[in-house]
Formats: structure tokens, C-alpha cells, sequence
């Protein structure tokens, strides 16, 4: 056999190519040429998996800007509910002059006019706005927040690319799942609604740190991504749990003290400095009410009855400790140590859905998530086909609510139907994560041997405490392939 074939037979085996495992990827290969050939997968050429899932992110975000174009000619500035009949709503050139920027006040050190006093975005998620205001050229304000768009862009179609190279190196072997995130329909609608890509660029790169066994790369990324956006730090959950699972608190510890004091070194300054203005992000969350997008939002509007905020956030956090302790339940008692990807996913999905808010751009956080936990084309596209029609709801939903007596868009319960799609959606693909962690033959990641490309030190570790069913089988498995095992805990036999 000559030596290029020797090269494309090793190839084909350490990456798992899309098109021959999964029959929707197939089937949509054929839009450009069909099922890639040997010479795709050799890793010695120019075209790399790497760059093809770089240029196609940035190819699809360069859409979702295009999308954009009728606010940014004119329906941003003629009046409200023209943005939202062309579903090209942003927040970032009305934040540059609602908060200040355009008047280059300091965030959280400067008094904001009105009733919101100072900016109520994380620190790192306010410098990002700031830098974004510096590189804004002067000009009149219409053209300024046209700019500061543009920039803020520019900036945000970085992390996209950030994103689409961290998910495509974080599982060696199944690098083209990335093309999941790149091709993603509500990532490129939403991409430039608000800073959210910020936090989730530092996540993406931190779930690439740890599948390297980088613990202290991994814990200073997800504290920065934490000063970004609050999302990040539940990934510090289900991540202990695995690590209990396995034995692992050493590197969990260096993780976990890498995340406080990045989050410290960012936040300390302006704590310090500007106490005020530091706090409004956690004040705003805590005080916002029941807003779009969430099942809170469907209640109160069926019933007629409104509902105290602080009972809702009570009732919030409760869903979400359960939520989590079910997370923790399942990683100690499924039959084998489920993929870290799996339950990160698990518990942002669980924060989302018990929210008192939706965001459309909320969605951003999870689809790096979902390409990482549950690769399958057929079952992504069903859930982005629920995040789209979201979108679409929203904004016709705002439409019909601020079109005056025209009364233009989707009414109530058309939105409501948009919101319980959404929730379905999301309900979907939580529940057949949840049956690939349970029945873990169906995993699709560990169909070739793998057992966790995102885990690290985690990847192929031995458990030493389960718990259940877990623990039965792992005791059937050790006394018939291993001899006695020894439990976590226990004093070995013979020992003083």
C-alpha cells in the first residue's frame, strides 16, 4: 500500500467523519458535492477542519449581520415597531446612548440619567461596551450608534470565530461536530442582539482548557466568563460532582480557586472603587420582573394574577436547586460517569428553563453546549427550528403590543405558543442527554471507544465513589475483570 493511502487509512480512523455516521449530515453533504472523500480527512493539507468551521461561523455571522440591515439603515431610528417587524432588534446602539457611552460616562462610576442609575452588565461585559465606544468614531448620534454597532460587531464576529475553534479542538476526534455551532440558525440571528458571545467565547475556550487537563487555564477562563455573564460559574456544579465521581478534587480545587481569583481580579477594582455602580448588575437581577420568554410569563398572563417578585425568585431558585440535585443524582448514580459536556449542558438548560427571563440571545449559551453533548444533526435541527420560531415570536409579539390600534404581529397567545415551543424545544434535547447518560451504548460521542474527549483528567479515569445501581455494577465489573476491589474509603486488606 503506498504511503499516502497508509496516511488517509490513520487519518480515517482517529477523526470521525459526519457524513458517514450521521444520515441528516449525509444527507445535507449533498448540497455541496456529497459525503466528503479520503483526502478531507487527511490532517497534513490547507484545508483543515479547524479553518473550514472558522470561515463558515464567520460566513454565517456575516448573514445574521446582513439580516440586520433594515435597522441599521433606518428602522432603529424611525420609530420602535419597525425593528421589530423585521426582527432585527438590537441592544447595542440603543445601550450606546441609553447608558451613556455616547455621552463617554464611565460605567459604574458615572450616574446614569433615569431610573437604572448605572449599568447593569457584569465588569468585563462593561469594558467590552467601553472599548467598543473608544474605537467609535464622532460623528452625528445617529451615525455614532450606527458605528457602535458596526464596531460591536466586529468585536463579536472575533468571538464567534473564537468559539467555532475552541468546540472544533475540544473533541480530537470529532472536530466537524462544530459545524453544528457554525451553521447554528439562531446563533447568527442572535449573535449581535447584546454582548452575550463575550461569555460564551471565554466558556467555549475554557471547556477547550480542560479537555487539554489544563485545570488552572480552565478555572481562570470560566472566572473571567463569570465577570462576563453570571451563566458560566454553574459549570463549577455538575464539574465537581464528575470529579467526586472520579477521585479527582485536587484538580477540581486548582480549578476552582483559578475561577474565584480571576473573578476577583476583575471585579475587585471597581468593587472597591465604585460600589454602587458594581452591585446594579446583581440588584437588576434580583428585582427585575417576570419578563418575555419564560413559563413565569405564560402563568401570570393565563391567569390574570401577577406574582411578587421576591416569590418568584424563591420559587426560581427552588426549581433550580432541585433541577441541580437531579443533575448530581444522575452523574453518581448513571452506569458510567457521564461526558462533562453532557451536564454542563444539563444545568445552563435547567437555569434557562426555570428563569424568570428569556432572552432570544440566551440561546447562544447553550449551542456550544449542545454540539459538545449531543452531536446528532436531526435532533439540534429540531430544536433550532423551535429557537428561530422564538425569535420570530418575540419580535411579533412586540410588534403587535406597540403597533398602537393597528395591532400588527402575534398576539398573546400566539406568543404564549412561541414561549411553550421554546420550552419543549429545549425540554427535547435535555431529555435525550439525560437517555444517553442512562443508557450511555446510545452515546454517539463514545460510539468509536471514546469515553469523555471533553473531560480531561476525567477522560478514562477510574470511578472510586457511585452510588445506586452505579455502584452494583461497578462492584459486579471489579470482582469479575479486576479480582476484589478495594472501596473509596476503605482500609486495604493486610493494612496496619
Amino acid at each position: 500500500m503506498p504511503s499516502a493511502d497508509k496516511t488517509t487509512v490513520h487519518q480515517d480512523r482517529s477523526v470521525v467523519p459526519p457524513t458517514r455516521r450521521d444520515e441528516i449530515a449525509a444527507a445535507g453533504s449533498e448540497l455541496i458535492g456529497g459525503p466528503a472523500g479520503r483526502w478531507a480527512w487527511s490532517g497534513g493539507g490547507r484545508v483543515t477542519p479547524v479553518k473550514v468551521v472558522a470561515l463558515v461561523a464567520i460566513g454565517m455571522f456575516a448573514l445574521g449581520m446582513v439580516q440586520k440591515v433594515p435597522c441599521y439603515n433606518w428602522a432603529w431610528f424611525r420609530g420602535a415597531n419597525s425593528q421589530y417587524t423585521h426582527a432585527c432588534y438590537s441592544d447595542i446602539p440603543h445601550l450606546f446612548l441609553g447608558r451613556g457611552f455616547a455621552d463617554n460616562l464611565v460605567p459604574y462610576f458615572d450616574r446614569l440619567s433615569g431610573d437604572m442609575e448605572y449599568l447593569e452588565y457584569p465588569v468585563l461585559t462593561g469594558l467590552f461596551m467601553e472599548l467598543a465606544s473608544w474605537l467609535t468614531p464622532g460623528g452625528s448620534i445617529q451615525y455614532r450608534e450606527q458605528m457602535y454597532w458596526m464596531v460591536n460587531a466586529g468585536m463579536l464576529m472575533i468571538c464567534a470565530a473564537v468559539i467555532a475553534v475552541c468546540v472544533t479542538r475540544t473533541h480530537r476526534r470529532r472536530p466537524w461536530d462544530a459545524l453544528l455551532v457554525a451553521l447554528a440558525p439562531a446563533f447568527a440571528l442572535t449573535a449581535t442582539i447584546n454582548w452575550d458571545l463575550l461569555a460564551v467565547a471565554l466558556t467555549a475556550a475554557a471547556m477547550l482548557m480542560w479537555s487539554r487537563g489544563r485545570a488552572l487555564a480552565f478555572g481562570v477562563l470560566i472566572g473571567l466568563a463569570t465577570a462576563a455573564k453570571l451563566y458560566p460559574v454553574l459549570l463549577l456544579g455538575p464539574l465537581f460532582v464528575l470529579c467526586w465521581r472520579a477521585g479527582r478534587f485536587r484538580e477540581y480545587g486548582a480549578a476552582l480557586l483559578a475561577a474565584a481569583g480571576s473573578w476577583l481580579a476583575v471585579n475587585l477594582p471597581v468593587m472597591l472603587l465604585a460600589p454602587e455602580g458594581w452591585k446594579k448588575f446583581y440588584t437588576f437581577s434580583q428585582e427585575r420582573q417576570i419578563d418575555f420568554g419564560s413559563f413565569w410569563l405564560i402563568i401570570t398572563q393565563r391567569t390574570g394574577r401577577s406574582m411578587e417578585v421576591g416569590a418568584v425568585n424563591a420559587y426560581a431558585m427552588l426549581l433550580m436547586l432541585l433541577a441541580s440535585a437531579g443533575i448530581a443524582a444522575l452523574a453518581l448514580t448513571a452506569p458510567r460517569r457521564p461526558r462533562f459536556a453532557q451536564l454542563a449542558f444539563l444545568i445552563v438548560a435547567a437555569f434557562i428553563l426555570t428563569n424568570k427571563v428569556y432572552s432570544p440571545q440566551y440561546v447562544l449559551w447553550l449551542v456550544p453546549l449542545a454540539a459538545l453533548a449531543r452531536p446528532r444533526w436531526r435532533d439540534f435541527l429540531v430544536w433550532q427550528a423551535c429557537e428561530v420560531l422564538y425569535f420570530l415570536g418575540i419580535w411579533m409579539y412586540l410588534a403587535y403590543t406597540n403597533g398602537g390600534d393597528e395591532h400588527k404581529g402575534l398576539p398573546t397567545e400566539g406568543y404564549q405558543l412561541a414561549i411553550a415551543l421554546h420550552l419543549l424545544g429545549t425540554l427535547y434535547l435535555c431529555a435525550l442527554v439525560v437517555r444517553d447518560i442512562l443508557m450511555p451504548e446510545r452515546d454517539g460521542v463514545r460510539r468509536d471507544g471514546s469515553d469523555d474527549p471533553s473531560g480531561g483528567v476525567l477522560d478514562g479515569a477510574e470511578d472510586v465513589f457511585v452510588l445506586g445501581q452505579a455502584a452494583a455494577l461497578d462492584r459486579h465489573v471489579a470482582q469479575t475483570e479486576r479480582g476484589p476491589r478495594v472501596e473509596w474509603g476503605a482500609r486495604p486488606p493486610g493494612a496496619a
